[in-house]
């Protein structure tokens, strides 16, 4: 995917006053592999985050020492390691942790080419994203990754198909782990949902109707609403004014933008209609989230090479 990969030195891009600072994956060489793995002292000071950003790349952590928390988005995940954590493209995190140990796996979209399957599962893993490991499954997990680093130090033309398969191991085990919702049996609709949910995470596209993301989809927007309900069982309506909802109130939370600024970024033309739709969606005015929404919540949960950019 064009722009999620830079040379380094050039992690984000130029931020605007009052924008989220957006990371991108460094690689040595424009036609190096579009991944990374190492511990968070490897990867470096931007793995560790203490300012809300978002990536144009997907990240697994291992967490295997610290204290303090993690936040995704709006909420935010106490640290009890030993930890499994996904961040998927557009989601804005940062770390309020202190002597925070553990692995980075990184990886763009396109490092998904041999398994498009995994984008569901990550999908799925969005929904759950920090995971308390036991016993067993950290130190099966803790050895898979070990062989992914080992295989990234070594490189060599054999590599980049290794370091794919056994990330797809990773990722497939992961989606095994208890509180993962699980997938519906293949179908079309299936495969048209899973493309709009795709679609709709990407935030950057702009599209805020069920009709500009039928129009990219190359379907109809009745065709488009009949699949996300048979593959869900929510409609693509409700689906789009939850991302357009949680665009803004990431906007809110994580920037200085005027509400004027934050509706212009989230397809509202009219500043007192979006304050309309954000009271209808949230209960709360946009005002009255900034001032009240300012600490996410803490959840309690039991089941639960060169320098490279990322956080």
């Amino acid at each position: 995917m064009r722009g999620t990969t830079v040379p380094p030195g050039m992690c984000s891009r130029p931020v605007k006053t009052g924008e989220l600072p957006l990371h991108r994956l460094e690689v040595p060489a424009p036609d190096a592999v579009p991944f990374a793995v190492g511990s968070f002292d490897a990867v470096g000071p931007l793995s560790r985050a203490e300012f809300p950003h978002r990536h144009t790349f997907y990240e697994i952590v291992l967490v295997t020492g610290g204290t303090g928390a993690h936040v995704v988005d709006l909420t935010r995940w106490e640290l009890s390691p030993p930890h499994l954590g996904v961040v998927t493209p557009g989601q804005v995190h940062h770390w309020e942790a202190s002597a925070l140990t553990g692995s980075v796996v990184l990886f763009t979209d396109d490092f998904l080419f041999d398994h498009p399957s995994d984008r569901e599962t990550l999908r799925r893993l969005r929904e759950r994203p920090w995971l308390r490991l036991d016993g067993p499954a950290h130190d099966r997990t803790a050895r898979l990754i070990a062989e992914l680093e080992e295989e990234f130090r070594r490189g060599g033309e054999d590599g980049e198909s290794v370091l794919r398969a056994l990330l797809h191991v990773l990722i497939v085990r992961a989606g095994r782990l208890p509180g993962i919702p699980q997938a519906p049996p293949p179908a079309r609709a299936r495969a048209v949902a899973a493309e709009f949910a795709q679609q709709a995470e990407k935030s950057e596209l702009g599209l805020w109707s069920v009709r500009a993301h039928a129009e990219r989809l190359g379907v109809t927007p009745g065709y488009l609403t009949e699949a996300v309900k048979a593959a869900t069982g929510r409609t693509a309506a409700e689906l789009v004014r939850e991302a357009r909802t949680q665009e803004a109130k990431r906007f809110l939370l994580r920037t200085n933008l005027s509400v004027r600024q934050v509706a212009s970024r989230v397809g509202f033309a009219d500043p007192a209609y979006f304050c309309r739709f954000f009271r209808r969606e949230t209960g709360l005015s946009p005002g009255g989230f900034r001032r009240t929404g300012d600490a996410a919540p803490k959840i309690h949960h039991d089941c639960m090479t060169p320098s490279i950019a990322a956080g």
